[in-house]
């Protein structure tokens, strides 16, 4: 907007940055922080622990929720305030409040690539993956939903805008024929056993994907998360064994930085669809994906990728290959990012129902409006409301993470009193 001099006029800029912490299990962004006896931590489920014994029976055993939610909230010079969720729990606040606030203060929230960056670099010593780059995500995605408030807009407009009037899903959860009747395009299943489980494991999987091609018939498009729980010589002889049941994609079949054996998965599949990312970070890690071309989807998280930043990036990156992009569930952000993609044809939903029967918000009682599909799809207008349209819930309980923080490194622990050098702590307030 220009001002009567025809200059543009000034933009508030960031004042303050508040963290929280969630209230127990089955709230926030970290998928797996919900109660026990639910699918995603009770059913059996490969990963890459499943070669010890003792950690087979529940993803919990091994602390896959360990970490637990977070929440960051941005405000304005003007009072106006930007909001997001993700997963990293105290560690996450407390990395906020003591490396990336810096970055922060006094921003303007256009300038969402300059602040990634300096974000990215100085964390670059001891980031560059994981937990640091997840907390840098949900920060970038605050911005994005405190600029979508200022110029009253979503933020799918402001990334271009929308490219289809619906969105599409399909769905992740232990019941594909649920899926089917609720109305999915299609549906994905974990994979249940693991190489450590010897010749019968491999029988049972078979058996396991048989029973759901049959459950939903044979053109009902059936997909397998294997979650980084395979090698390359399992994976072969699995798809192998496969072949007459139609999978539409293997999912996550290695470690994710095996980029070698994702060259031997296609050199003996050449026809079969491979599908990664969903534990990729940043535009560096994807490069490697895209430029190898043994990938046939890729699946970031706009949660722990780099947020909406990064993922803008990922996704002008794979188009220029013409590789689809279909996101790791994220709820909200991702429909947002979908909707304005014209590479990524679809979107994911991640049943958080206990038993991936019923359609559940993502985030669960963290906010009051979270959009679901309905019948499988979503139309674009409910998104129509300012940056990412979500709306705290009072009920969720949130706590400020400010009073729970130990102060920095270079701080001692038991106060400045002891040391007598009378500096205060500079943890969050």
């Amino acid at each position: 907007m220009a001002t009567a001099s025809g200059k543009c006029a000034a933009i508030p800029t960031i004042k303050e940055v508040r963290t929280f912490l969630t209230q127990g299990p089955g709230s926030g962004g970290d998928y797996h922080n919900v109660k026990g006896g639910h699918w995603l931590i009770d059913s059996k489920i490969a990963t890459p622990m499943s070669g010890y014994e003792d950690y087979r029976h529940s993803r919990t055993s091994w602390g896959i929720n360990v970490l637990g939610s977070f929440c960051v909230e941005l405000e304005a010079t003007d009072g106006t305030k930007g909001f997001a969720t993700g997963f990293g729990g105290p560690p996450a606040c407390w990395l906020v409040a003591e490396h990336f606030k810096r970055f922060l203060i006094g921003a303007d929230p256009r300038d969402t690539n300059h602040t990634y960056e300096q974000m990215y670099r100085a964390s670059m010593f001891y980031g560059r993956k994981g937990l640091t780059v997840a907390v840098i995500s949900v920060l970038d995605l605050a911005i994005w939903d405190l600029l979508g408030k200022i110029r009253n807009e979503p933020v799918y407009k402001m990334i271009g805008g929308a490219t289809r009037k619906r969105l599409d899903f399909y769905c992740t959860g232990p019941a594909p024929e649920a899926a089917q009747a609720m109305g999915f395009s299609g549906a994905k299943v974990p994979l249940p056993y693991s190489p450590g489980e010897g010749p019968q494991g491999m029988l049972k999987n078979i058996q396991f994907l048989r029973k759901h091609r049959e459950a939903v018939g044979p053109g009902f498009p059936l997909r397998v998360d294997c979650y980084m729980s395979l090698n390359v010589p399992y994976t072969i002889e699995l798809v192998e064994k496969c072949k007459d049941l139609n999978i539409d994609w293997w999912e996550e079949c290695l470690t994710p930085d095996d980029f070698d054996g994702h060259a031997l998965l296609k050199r003996a599949h050449p026809t079969v669809k491979f599908t990664t990312g969903e534990h990729e970070y940043s535009r560096y890690g994807f490069r490697k994906l895209i430029e190898g071309r043994n990938i046939d989807i890729l699946q970031p998280d706009v949660m722990w990728v780099g947020g909406m930043t990064e993922l803008l990036k990922v996704s002008a990156m794979a188009a220029a290959y013409d590789l689809p992009v279909v996101p790791h569930a994220s709820g909200p952000y991702s429909y947002h990012f979908v909707v304005a993609s014209t590479n990524s044809p679809f979107q994911e939903y991640l049943a958080n129902s206990p038993d991936g029967k019923s359609v559940l918000p993502v985030f669960g009682n963290l906010f009051t409006n979270e959009p679901i599909p309905t019948k499988g799809y979503l139309d674009v207008s409910e998104l129509d409301k300012p940056g990412f349209g979500l709306e705290i819930n009072p009920a969720a309980g949130l706590i400020d993470a400010s009073g729970i923080l130990n102060p920095a490194p270079s701080r001692s622990l038991i106060g400045p009193a002891a040391e007598g050098d009378g500096e205060e702590s500079n943890s969050a307030k």
